[in-house]
This record gives C-alpha cells, structure tokens and sequence, in this order.
C-alpha cells in the first residue's frame, strides 16, 4: 500500500496539464494531482500544498519554469522538480542538471510519466 502522493503539474497548455493528469491518474488513481499554468502560479502552489513531484514546462509566458525551478530549489531544497519540455537544447539540459533537477523531452507520453512517478512509488 503506497500513501497518497500529490504531484504538481505547472504548464501554459491546458491539454498538456490534462494528459499529464489523466496519466497520472491511471497510473495512481488515489494520488492528487494540482495544476498551474505559469511559474508564478507554481510557486503559489507548491507553497500551499507541499508537492511531492513538480512537472514543469520551461516556456511559458511570465515566470519560465526554470526561474520558477530555480526559486523553489532554494525555497524547497528537497522537492523533486522535473522539467517537462520541447525546449531540448543543451543548455536548457546543462541548466537543469546544475539546479539537480530532472529533464524530459515532450511529447507527454504515459511511458515518460510512468518513469518520472516511479521515483515516487520507492517513496
């Protein structure tokens, strides 16, 4: 029996934040799952829920999810944060592996979610 986990998926594109949740959701149905949709958004959320996995998109108008990353790195040291994008140049990478977080290549697949979770499941 595995407790109750609260993922936080942070992306401008609703059908984004929907595929990810419904594969969250199929994956772990008793999980919760919360959304934002800037990097501002994010923090606001993760403040208030205390996620165990963030999923951040790194374009996004306003705060981008590296800024957004690299704020609750320093607020939450602890909290996993994946960063789930289309931007796969190499230093979107480099950054993303000195802040200690995880990078992952869009399209959102369920097999890229079930990889991301199953840190979690261990937990």
């Amino acid at each position: 029996m595995t407790s109750t986990k609260t993922v936080l998926i942070v992306d401008d594109s609703r059908v984004s934040r929907l595929m990810a949740r419904q594969y969250i959701g199929a994956l772990h149905a008793d999980w919760i799952v919360e959304e934002a949709a800037t990097g501002e958004e994010a923090l606001v959320k993760a403040r208030a829920v205390g996620p165990d996995l963030v999923l951040m998109d790194v374009n996004m108008p306003g705060m981008g999810g590296i800024a957004a990353a690299e704020q609750l790195r320093q607020e939450l040291p602890a909290l996993p944060i994946s960063l789930l994008t289309a931007n796969v140049q190499a230093a979107t990478r480099e950054r993303a592996t000195l802040l200690g977080i995880g990078f992952m290549e869009k399209p959102i697949t369920e097999a890229r979610i079930a990889q991301l979770l199953s840190t979690l499941e261990a937990a």
